[in-house]
Order: structure tokens, then C-alpha cells, then sequence
């Protein structure tokens, strides 16, 4: 469950700028020496101190920007250079699949990797009834290719404050990830 948690709080911190109630869960995490555990307190203290209109320009600098973000979260984009290429339609496919609806009224594309998260931490949880198997398959073929590149570039975005831990979270859990998939192979 601790896997599907970190994934819940990566979807939902980068679907939308966080409101101040997600703040102020978020500003009650708890961290540990590890490394995961040290992005978690260092995401705490960022969610304890800022304020929810900072965030959102924060969020829309990061991810929407007036021409464009300065990084765009979608598979497509960092696999090919472009928006709305084969990674989606793979992805599409995948969730018809698994019987993965797309939420009403979503403006994104589903290679956004906010959505992905909350489909992994899905996945995982249990929310849809497939096996570790299939756990596996849709990270190697949906995340792995490309979300560690996306959180380092997160971790290292010039206009990243509060979102700086994010990706350090997001780059250490797809490692983790990456390496339990490879013992259990």
C-alpha cells in the first residue's frame, strides 16, 4: 500500500495545483534518512510553507504556461517530440483493456502523468482487478520508458519550488519501482 500511496500523491499533486486542503495533508507527511523518506519531509516543509495562489502560478509556469510550460507531462512528448503520438494510442488501448474509463469532462490527455500515477496507485491498490503481472507490464510500457527523465527534470525545473520534491519523490519511486520489477523477473 505504501506504493500506491506515493503514486496517489504524485497524481494527485500533478493533475492540478494543489488546493489548501491537499496542502495541508501533504504538510504532514513524514520523512525518514532515506532518500525517499528525505524528499517526503523536504515536500512537507514546501506544502507547510506556501501559499495555494503561489502554487498555482507555480503549476501553471511549470505545466501550462502562456505558449507552453516549461515542461510538458506526457509520454508522447517525451518519447517522441511530439503531442498525441503512438505512446497514447498504446496507452488508450491498454486501459480499454483493463476497463479504465477516462474521467468526465478531463481535458488531458491520458499520457498525462498525473493520470498515469493515479492509474498506477489503482493498479496497485487493487482499485482494478489485475495481478502483479499486469502491474508490471503497464509500468514497463507507460512509465518506465520515460517518467524518470520527467522527475529529474521536475527536480531540476527553474521555476520548481514546491514542486522540487516531487520529482525527487517521482525519480526515486521509479527507480524503486524499476529495480523490484527487474528481482521479480
Amino acid at each position: 500500500m505504501a506504493r500506491a500511496r506515493h503514486w496517489q500523491l504524485l497524481g494527485l499533486l500533478l493533475r492540478a495545483a494543489p488546493d489548501a486542503a491537499t496542502l495541508a495533508i501533504a504538510a504532514r507527511l513524514e520523512g525518514d534518512a532515506s532518500p525517499l523518506g528525505t524528499a517526503r519531509a523536504a515536500l512537507a516543509r514546501a506544502a507547510g510553507a506556501t501559499d495555494p495562489a503561489a502554487l498555482e502560478r507555480e503549476y501553471h509556469h511549470l505545466f501550462i504556461g502562456v505558449g507552453r510550460g516549461e515542461l510538458l507531462p506526457y509520454a508522447s512528448y517525451y518519447r517522441t517530440g511530439f503531442l498525441h503520438e503512438k505512446p497514447l494510442a498504446r496507452l488508450r488501448a491498454d486501459l480499454r483493456r483493463l476497463g479504465i474509463e477516462r474521467a468526465p469532462g478531463q481535458a488531458d490527455p491520458e499520457d498525462h502523468i498525473g493520470c498515469l500515477a493515479e492509474v498506477m496507485a489503482g493498479l496497485i491498490a487493487g482499485a482494478f482487478a489485475v495481478d502483479a503481472e499486469e502491474q508490471q507490464h503497464f509500468f514497463n510500457r507507460h512509465l518506465e520508458p520515460w517518467a524518470g527523465r520527467f522527475f529529474a527534470d521536475l527536480e531540476a525545473a527553474e521555476a520548481a519550488r514546491f514542486y522540487r520534491p516531487v520529482g525527487i519523490i517521482g525519480r526515486h519511486l521509479v527507480e524503486i519501482e524499476a529495480t523490484a520489477y527487474t528481482l521479480a523477473a
